[in-house]
Order: structure tokens, then C-alpha cells, then sequence
């Protein structure tokens, strides 16, 4: 990574976490010049699947913070 990079990174780290994720997220679109035709039917059958599966009672959803340990402490 040159200098000017890393400064750039050195300074956006210094940034709360809401403009981080404002830059991240900016970034990210910079880079996705031709989206994926198929995504948006993928997504919309993915979030249908997921609510049949809890109004059917398949999964047992848990409150973020317990995911979150989950996820964070390894548990």
C-alpha cells in the first residue's frame, strides 16, 4: 500500500463508525459496475423462504445480542 493510501486509511479509521460505514459502503459501490441480474429475484426468494420458515416455525429465531455473543465470543 503507497503512503498516501495508508494516510487515507490512518484518517478514515480516526472516523466515528457511522461515516466509516458511510465511506465502506461508498467504496464497495465504487466497485460494483455491473450488478448481477439474477440477484434481486435470489434476494426475493431467499427473504420469502425465511419467513416460511419461521411462520412455520422451522428455525427459532434468537435476539441479536445472543447472536452476537454467539458470533463474538466464540461461544
Amino acid at each position: 500500500m503507497k503512503r498516501s493510501e495508508s494516510r487515507i486509511l490512518e484518517d478514515a479509521l480516526k472516523l466515528p463508525p457511522e461515516a466509516r460505514a458511510a465511506i465502506a459502503g461508498s467504496l464497495l459501490d465504487s466497485l460494483d459496475q455491473s450488478p448481477d441480474p439474477d440477484a434481486e429475484a435470489a434476494w426475493e426468494a431467499e427473504v420469502a423462504k425465511r419467513i416460511r420458515d419461521l411462520d412455520g416455525q422451522a428455525v427459532t429465531p434468537i435476539p441479536w445480542s445472543e447472536a452476537r455473543r454467539t458470533i463474538v465470543g466464540g461461544e
